[in-house]
């Protein structure tokens, strides 16, 4: 959900439930009094370290110690200097209605990267095979191309100006 979509759930649901004037309550409104609550959170944020928002969570700066990494690149050895971070943790009203909840938001998992090892291994292991041939229109103008196969059925490609569409046939093809 987007800044702009809370904007829009706020402006119709005050509008809806009479709480003010009817459309008296406009998008623009709302927004600068969700920009104002975001702004009040990061100042009190960066003044006391620490905002508890009742129900829902509470919002702590904390500091990571110097660390030594590994720039991914190089393998070369780095320094990371401490530096401050935004920590939640939600409220006890927030998990349980997560809990209890059936719709589960689907998360796209990242697939784990190869190493550069693992990437030669696999194309070795891959069995070599000639390039299909391209389909061109032959003498005869049917537009078939021969394939070689012993005991497989032939797979032909036939061209027509609209699309490429494959023909099989169960007799080998003839060279």
């Amino acid at each position: 959900m987007t800044k702009k979509e809370i904007v829009k759930t706020i402006c119709d649901r005050a509008n809806h439930e009479k709480l003010i004037p009817k459309h008296s309550l406009t998008q623009l409104a709302t927004k600068e009094i969700v920009q104002w609550t975001f702004e009040a959170i990061i100042a009190t944020l960066v003044q006391e370290g620490r905002i508890e928002l009742r129900n829902f969570g509470v919002f702590e700066v904390k500091q990571r110690r110097p660390r030594k990494a590994r720039n991914p690149r190089t393998g070369d050895p780095v320094n990371v200097e401490a530096k401050n971070v935004v920590t939640f943790q939600p409220g006890k009203m927030m998990e349980e209605q997560v809990k209890k909840s059936t719709k589960i938001a689907e998360v796209k998992k990242k697939k784990p990267r190869k190493s550069k090892a693992d990437k030669a291994a696999a194309r070795s292991a891959e069995p070599k095979t000639a390039p299909a041939p391209i389909a061109e229109p032959s003498a005869n103008g049917n537009g078939t191309v021969p394939t070689e196969t012993a005991s497989v059925p032939a797979v032909v490609s036939t061209v027509t100006k609209s699309a490429v569409e494959p023909v099989t046939s169960d007799a080998p093809a003839a060279t």
